[in-house]
């Protein structure tokens, strides 16, 4: 019965499961080559400028650098993916279905704060996966993981279950960027890969619960998923607005605990502590809900919505609940007294 309805399931997902295919144009690439490659690649005649062999290019001068998966979630073209397969501006994206249909996608928009990009292309009549809720599933609960890299892996598949929720991963999209924390993912030992990274996880129901999203290189077992809820929101405010429209309040901060108290000479141990991150950027945004509210550098902010903050509840977790608009209020201390104020949030651009 187990067995039937796994098959049954990966029928089901497997054809709104896609792979999307990122190009630049050769001359773009040939300018972002890292100096460490270039004994290795002809140089001009004229110059030192590097030339990437032409038979890496197609037709139209364009050559493949990368790629992930994704997955139809609207049968008039509306596709999930992770925001890091699709990160870089200056390149082309493009979609294969699972059928083999190519078509040039739109980048609809990227998460500033979650792991989830929006992509659309010009096709009705799609297969689609249903949307599920992250936040009804249990431990060990069985997953099926899909992906469809590049056209070459077609029909990945892996399957696992369910290890940990909430949890959080500090990632990087690339050597180069910096580190950004991702919390309240789904852990599951289910393997994700290049088949399947920007894939759905899927219930034995067939629906989706999460965006397969990292692993933890080194370890076995261990891979992580964006809940489905997030990107849900995201879709509702493109549907609504054309857009995803995320709260702004405007601080850097640092959450305090007792070795933060003991190093810096405090006197709570809990909060979130506004500091700046480099000489050149400021703790507090200019112009920014945080600034107009009277928040200053070194205040450190002990409630959200009279909720204390702490290490294990920082901002950032109650903003995702926020809408653009809303009032927060905040318990804050400040030169040894505390004081309550409000700020209203304004749109994340």
């Amino acid at each position: 019965m187990l067995q039937k309805q796994i098959t049954s399931t990966i029928k089901e997902v497997m054809p709104a499961t896609v792979s999307i295919v990122i190009t630049k144009h050769l001359e773009d690439l040939e300018k972002e080559m890292p100096r460490e490659l270039y004994s290795f690649l002809p140089h001009n005649s004229s110059g030192p400028k590097v030339k990437i062999p032409k038979i890496f290019a197609d037709n139209k001068g364009m050559v493949q650098v990368g790629g992930g998966s994704g997955f139809i979630v609207d049968r008039n073209g509306i596709i999930l993916t992770n925001k890091h397969v699709v990160s870089d501006a200056a390149a082309e994206y493009s979609v294969i279905t699972n059928d083999g249909g190519k078509f040039a996608a739109k980048i609809l928009s990227r998460d500033p704060v979650n792991d989830v990009a929006i992509l659309k292309i010009d096709a009705v009549g799609l297969p689609s996966v249903r949307l599920g809720d992250a936040t009804t599933v249990k431990l060990g609960e069985i997953v099926i993981a899909t992906g469809n890299a590049l056209g070459i892996f077609k029909n990945t598949v892996s399957m696992g279950i369910i290890s940990g929720l909430s949890r959080s991963i500090t990632a990087k999209e690339d050597p180069k960027a910096p580190p950004q924390e991702m919390r309240g993912l789904i852990q599951t030992d289910a393997a994700i890969n290049v088949g399947n990274s920007g894939g759905p996880l899927v219930s034995l129901e067939g629906k989706a619960i999460g965006i397969n999203t990292a692993v933890v290189y080194g370890a076995q077992g261990i891979s992580f998923a964006i809940p489905i809820n997030a990107a849900e929101r995201d879709l509702k405010d493109i549907q609504k607005y054309g857009r995803i429209r995320r709260p702004l309040l405007g601080i850097r901060y640092i959450m305090v605990d007792d070795s933060l108290k003991e190093k810096m000479n405090l006197s709570v141990n809990f909060g979130a502590m506004i500091i700046r991150e480099t000489p050149h950027d400021p703790g507090v945004s200019p112009g920014s809900p945080a600034e107009k509210a009277g928040l200053q550098e070194k205040d450190i902010i002990l409630e959200f919505n009279e909720k204390k903050l702490d290490c294990d509840h920082p901002i950032a977790d109650f903003l995702e609940d926020m809408n653009v608009g809303d009032e927060a209020r905040f318990l804050v201390f400040r030169g040894g007294r505390k004081f309550k104020t409000a700020v209203k949030l304004s749109e994340r651009i």
